[in-house]
């Protein structure tokens, strides 16, 4: 039987979708196509490389890509991780379950570094219980 595919989109490809990718393809895997990508590709963020490490999910091999048209024609389901993706993403084909779950840009946190990291974890923390909620129920 052929996977369903999961397309994870936000804004720049760089923190919240490439870690929805990394959870969803370690948590979704087996049922799932997992893929991510963004209105932009700003290249894959340091710092969400570095937390998502230190929960146990590499995903320095990801690559920061642009909305694939292609694949979003194919996609079971598409969710969009921020505002301006939900707002500017092409046409989700209507066979495709469109969602919208909202976090933190973690990559606009101020303050000192230790700082900004709490909110790389909080954020990745919140991703990893959403994708964790979405294969117990598929909403």
């Amino acid at each position: 039987m052929e996977k369903k595919m999961i397309y994870f989109l936000c804004t720049g490809n760089s923190c919240r979708s490439q870690m929805a990718e990394g959870f969803g393809k370690a948590i979704l895997g087996d049922r799932f196509d997992v893929r991510s990508a963004g209105i932009e590709a700003h290249g894959l963020n340091p710092e969400a490389v570095r937390t998502m490490k230190e929960a146990g999910t590499d995903i320095s091999d990801q690559q920061s890509e642009t909305i694939n048209t292609d694949l979003l024609k194919r996609a079971d389901y598409v969710i969009t991780l921020c505002g301006d993706a939900r707002d500017n993403c092409p046409a989700v084909p209507s066979k495709a379950v469109h969602d919208h779950w909202g976090f933190d840009d973690p990559a606009r946190a101020e303050g000192t570094e230790e700082e900004r990291r709490k909110v790389f974890s909080r954020v990745r923390d919140e991703i990893r219980e959403r994708i964790v909620r979405f294969s117990e129920t598929g909403k």
